[in-house]
């Protein structure tokens, strides 16, 4: 091969590119950043997916919150929620398994339950205890089913999600 004057192989005229070694180190590192970057974007979708249930029971929980404050009592039928808030998607029935993309609710004595399915299958809950000190606990359930709310009205607990 012929050299060049700083004493490096020179290619003959015409022929520009890329060895078969530079190629393959290119198709490496492409690889390793797909490895690093695929869980990571679906970790942070998933996340996404769970806190627009989050906010949909949020806005449920206002309606009801709304309702309570003009009538000392949580609704009793989905009338009287989509009433106050009419965007909301409830299930046919009160206190069904929930689903994904609508509410399904329970009220236990004077405790509303509220339950939803995220994209990503986890179930989350809100529960509202308007007297007390109650106040309003958090839950979540990574069953297959979700459960229904008047179900998990003794396991939502949490303070926050």
């Amino acid at each position: 091969m012929p050299t060049a004057r700083d004493g490096k192989a020179s290619r003959p005229a015409g022929q520009h590119g890329f060895t078969l070694i530079e190629l393959i180190i290119v198709v490496l590192i492409l690889g390793i950043l797909m490895a690093i970057a695929v869980p990571v974007f679906m970790e942070a979708r998933n996340r996404a997916r769970d806190r627009a249930a989050q906010s949909t029971l949020r806005n449920a929980l206002t309606a009801e919150k709304a309702y309570f404050a003009d009538r000392q009592a949580y609704t009793e039928t989905p009338a009287e929620l989509l009433a106050v808030e009419p965007a909301l998607a409830l299930d046919a029935a009160a206190d069904a398994n929930p689903t994904q993309g609508s509410i399904s609710y329970a009220l236990v004595g004077n405790v509303i339950v509220l339950g939803t399915q995220s994209a990503s299958g986890t179930c989350f809950y809100l529960k509202d205890t308007p007297s007390g000190g109650g106040g309003t606990k958090y839950g979540s359930d990574g069953s297959a089913t979700c459960p229904t709310p008047s179900a998990m009205e003794a396991t939502v607990t949490l303070d926050k999600w």
